[in-house]
């Protein structure tokens, strides 16, 4: 008997030691973009950390959603900014992970290079267009703005290809030639304009009218289910940073800049960023029907074999009481 309470009183500690030892840290995935703007601007201004208090925010660098699931799976990130549709693609396959917050609306934009010939939608058939990455958002996006001009993939037995490319590296790319256009997130789409790169849509023109999600906060459910306040804590703190960039702009800018800069060693200039941030729509609300869209051309696009149940997939119950 006294054996057995003993080793009830070990286990009982160790699991306390363990849960102990993971809420000493966060370990928080983002990219260089201006679609994570709350992240990147949570993170320069250490307006996650303060509200994490003395949990240690550890910030790591991705260049697509890919590579954020890796990350998931391997248990190497607790929580993430990444678009719905490699979350979605994720959630999908098992990996413990649920949308507790959105992060951005649009703020993509679909570019040529101005000596491709290409000057609407319809001029892609027979181009190569850049992605981020297979399954991706911006994939997805591509995929629907093509039928909606009659278009379809080469892997839909269509005559555009689809090419995946780290944002970071399109301009490079477009300067190379080794593309025709690109469907990228700002404020890249900005930076390969002000390189002579023509505009072919807006980020109003990609979907909704501009009203479609491209960014969702993603956590760990088992790193949630042992630190409920760390994950509250989070979304103050990503909350904080929305409402930040709401009030400056010039200070959103600057912060935006150095993070993007710390992450790729290249810093957009102010003009770009000023038009990159006009085309997005930085928000923690979620477009629902546009999610429910991307999951049906994401199992049309073979990248799953069904729908999810967007109820288990999104909870946004903390962060609707945190913006009361």
């Amino acid at each position: 008997m006294i054996r057995g309470l003993l080793a009830a009183t070990t286990l009982a500690l160790m699991a306390s030691t363990a849960q102990a030892q993971q809420a000493k840290e966060l370990r928080l995935g983002i990219f260089p973009n201006v679609t994570h703007a709350a992240g990147l601007v949570g993170v320069q201004r250490g307006l996650i950390q303060k509200e994490l208090g003395g949990v240690k925010l550890v910030v790591k660098e991705f260049a697509n959603g890919s590579q954020i699931n890796e990350a998931f799976a391997a248990g190497a990130i607790d929580a993430a900014y990444v678009g719905p549709g490699p979350a979605m693609n994720a959630f999908m396959r098992g990996v413990p992970i649920q949308v507790y917050a959105g992060a951005a609306n649009a703020g993509a934009v679909l570019v040529a290079r101005k000596d491709s010939g290409v000057r609407n939608v319809k001029g892609l058939a027979g181009k190569k267009v850049a992605v981020p990455t297979r399954g991706s958002t911006q994939d997805i996006s591509l995929r629907h703005l093509l039928h909606e001009n009659g278009l379809r993939a080469t892997d839909e037995g269509g005559n555009v290809t689809i090419v995946p490319i780290d944002p970071a590296n399109m301009p490079a790319a477009f300067a190379g030639k080794q593309v025709d256009a690109a469907l990228v997130q700002e404020p890249w789409g900005a930076i390969m304009e002000t390189q002579g790169a023509r505009l072919i849509a807006n980020e109003k023109a990609i979907w909704e009218g501009g009203n479609y999600t491209t960014t969702v906060l993603v956590v760990n459910t088992r790193f949630a289910g042992q630190n409920p306040d760390t994950v509250r804590d989070l979304l103050s703190g990503h909350l904080a940073a929305i409402n930040f960039i709401k009030k400056s702009n010039a200070g959103a800018q600057k912060a935006i800049a150095e993070q993007i800069y710390s992450f790729t060693g290249k810093r957009p200039n102010s003009a770009e960023l000023f038009k990159a941030l006009a085309r997005t729509r930085v928000t923690w609300d979620i477009n629902l029907k546009t999610l429910g869209e991307y999951a049906q051309l994401n199992k049309e696009a073979g990248f799953a074999r069904e729908i999810p149940d967007l109820n288990r997939f999104v909870n946004l119950s903390i962060i609707r009481g945190l913006a009361k």
